[in-house]
């Protein structure tokens, strides 16, 4: 009797202890749980940064991988390389049939108002007859360069161009602007060449441009491009997404957005 008591105390022990060390087990691997995220330097991955030790408080460790292109983030995340990525908007997320058919958005956090700059003119309207005008080459932010153009009076776009409109969709051009397309990273650099560019928020900021003091003529805050986390079709409420979410969209990244862009980032929440 004494023999079989013991032997029962023991099995209690050993499954007791197998028990434990599976929660153990479990519990590793949630603190163990890696978020990574795609992301253009400025102002995208320095959110990310920012958010890192409150995440880690969740057992989450965020790893921040850099791109200086808009074309590599979509494709990393589909592939599985990536759980998402922070630097597109809606309109560009759409250019692309493959990318709008398995990704989408997870939330909003901020808009960048998007600018012309020129570094030989302070002004827009001293702009001469047949200046050339550098402007993003992809269809959405191309587009959003003449509309922007075209909001100022500068050129008349086509009717119903909609956002996607290109050069060719261009019916008046007073001043004979000539435009040049050319990758959007490649922008600030292009302002040595030509009269001016039209170049996206992240780009100006990282090349050391104020948009609100420096570009000639600026987009309202009001613009509908909004900056999105995009991840695969279906991970939109995976816990981790929700974290990330929560924490982009907290009082902390709003404070630090208006602190340190100076209006050249715009948070919409």
């Amino acid at each position: 009797m004494k023999k079989t008591v013991l032997s029962l105390f023991i099995a209690g022990v050993l499954i007791f202890a197998v028990n434990g060390a599976a929660h153990a087990k479990g519990n590793s691997q949630q603190s163990g749980s890696v978020l990574s995220v795609g992301a253009t330097p400025v102002p995208h991955a320095e959110l990310l940064n920012l958010i890192k030790d409150d995440l880690a408080s969740q057992g989450i460790t965020l790893k921040v991988v850099e791109f200086t292109d808009y074309v590599q983030p979509n494709v990393a995340v589909i592939s599985g390389d990536l759980d998402a990525n922070f630097f597109q908007h809606i309109p560009y997320l759409d250019s692309n049939d493959e990318w709008s058919a398995k990704l989408v958005s997870a939330f909003g956090v901020h808009v960048e108002p998007f600018g012309v700059y020129s570094s030989k003119h302070k002004d827009i309207s001293a702009l001469p007859n047949g200046a050339s005008i550098a402007i993003p080459n992809d269809p959405s932010n191309g587009g959003r360069a003449l509309l922007l153009l075209q909001s100022k009076g500068l050129i008349t776009l086509r009717q119903g161009a909609g956002l996607t409109a290109t050069v060719r969709d261009i019916t008046g051009n007073p001043k004979n602007f000539r435009f040049q397309e050319l990758e959007a990273a490649l922008l600030p650099r292009s302002l040595r060449d030509v009269d001016a560019a039209a170049i996206n928020g992240n780009y100006a900021l990282e090349a050391g441009f104020n948009p609100i003091k420096d570009s000639l003529i600026i987009e309202g805050a009001e613009s509908p491009y909004v900056n999105i986390v995009v991840v695969l079709k279906g991970k939109e409420n995976d816990p981790n997404i929700t974290a990330l979410k929560n924490a982009l969209l907290s009082k902390k990244v709003k404070d630090y957005i208006e602190s340190r862009y100076d209006g050249g980032v715009v948070a919409v929440f």
